[in-house]
């Protein structure tokens, strides 16, 4: 991918999240960082960008819905202010954004939220533990009898577009454009802006065709069941429809996919835990909780609404701010041994999905799929590492997990 601004000379001073380097060696660049007494670097990038790093810091921000805006949780190169013009690229005002209710700030986020959480509320998503079940077994199922699987192309990207496909009423042989599109989104924020745009109208004329069909072929599933809803007393139009559906198919997939990559990475990397976990599979949820607080694949973003002081940084008004929720789950402050994997760890109030107004909205179902994941992966391969002679690729921007993950199979069952 062509990167705009070429390489990072200075991770305190030109930090660039979207640049290969970060995600590959991120531990220890926030390592590096707070030893040189950094707690929040800066970058010119992206029109200024901050990375705080401690919780107290991504705490403050997060619940701080008057100095910090979430129109855009996406750091781009073109803030929504600058390009109002350009309807590929912005997003409308706030307080709904383009994707409510994670684009939005209060009032209005309390109403758009309500509309979703019946979806995502147990009642609903643990029911589909069979199905996920099913899922997983089938896919490892394809792989055959190979000595070395890819655990990311050949398993961890494919089961939460499975589950997001099926709950928006969409068809899965779109799968690889899904995934496509949330390289798009998320990944590729640092290359050229002409490259982008076509892709952009793809994405937004593929769901607005998908709602018309909803609309004049009405089934069950959550496009129609948003169709169908009411904010404040009027219903939704398409286009915030539209928002949402972007939400839940970027959102969904990429967390989870990357959830479950991180923690099967870290149990091909660590064969005590490996063992210790399929010998106990009913360690695996204690486990889950720890793979999501050391790995935590989701930094979301801010906009600064004013110019404001903020532990001795002066933020500019319409400066970008990350929210690392990985790195306030790796502050000794908060935890006991942050940097140390502990698969039974016994507190652990963890921010991995988030902080404030915009918890994630699909935890239950993110939790679901990655101990159903873990626990049939760790049933079918009781054994297996990491093939060290091959590359294990991470991927770029906001969210982290592992996009190529080569293991060799030391036993199956």
């Amino acid at each position: 991918m062509t990167s705009v601004y070429g390489p990072v000379a200075d991770w305190q001073s030109d930090f660039d999240h979207a640049d290969p380097e970060y995600n590959r060696n991120i531990h220890a660049i926030w390592e590096d960082l707070k030893a040189a007494g950094c707690p929040i670097a800066r970058t010119e990038r992206y029109g200024g960008a901050w990375l705080p790093l401690t919780h107290e810091m991504v705490h403050e921000i997060a619940y701080d819905t008057d100095h910090f805006t979430s129109r855009t949780v996406v750091v781009g190169q073109i803030k929504p202010h600058e390009v109002d013009h350009l309807p590929e690229f912005a997003s409308p005002p706030a307080p709904i954004g383009g994707a409510p209710p994670i684009t939005s700030d209060p009032p209005f986020h309390q109403h758009a939220r309500r509309l979703l959480l019946p979806a995502f509320a147990p009642k609903k998503i643990d029911p589909l533990r069979p199905e996920i079940e099913r899922m997983c077994n089938e896919l490892i199922d394809k792989m055959g009898d190979k000595d070395a699987v890819d655990a990311a192309v050949e398993y961890s990207q494919h089961i939460p577009v499975m589950i997001i496909a099926h709950m928006l009423g969409l068809p899965l042989e779109d799968a690889d454009r899904f995934r496509s599109w949330v390289h798009l989104v998320l990944e590729s924020v640092n290359a050229p802006r002409e490259e982008r745009e076509g892709r952009f109208h793809e994405f937004n004329e593929y769901l607005e065709t998908h709602i018309r069909d909803h609309i004049e072929n009405p089934r069950e599933d959550l496009i129609n069941d948003l169709l169908n809803a009411e904010l404040m007393g009027t219903k939704l139009t398409s286009e915030m429809v539209g928002g949402m559906v972007t939400l839940i198919l970027i959102a969904g997939i990429d967390t989870t996919w990357s959830g479950i990559g991180n923690s099967i990475w870290h149990l091909a990397t660590n064969a005590v835990d490996r063992r210790r976990l399929a010998a106990n599979p009913d360690m695996i949820p204690v486990a889950v909780e720890e793979f999501l607080r050391a790995y935590a694949p989701v930094t979301m973003a801010r906009l600064v609404t004013e110019d404001h002081e903020f532990h001795g940084v002066q933020m500019k008004q319409h400066d970008w701010v990350l929210l690392p929720f990985p790195a306030a789950n790796r502050d000794p402050e908060q935890f006991e041994n942050p940097t140390e994997v502990v698969i039974d760890r016994e507190v652990n109030r963890h921010s991995a999905f988030g902080l404030g107004i915009h918890r994630c909205i699909g935890s239950n179902l993110a939790r679901l799929e990655m101990n159903v994941a873990v626990k049939v992966f760790l049933e079918r391969f009781p054994d297996f590492e990491l093939v060290t002679d091959e590359e294990t690729v991470w991927s770029t921007g906001q969210v982290r997990g592992p996009r190529r993950l080569p293991v060799r199979v030391l036993s199956r069952r």
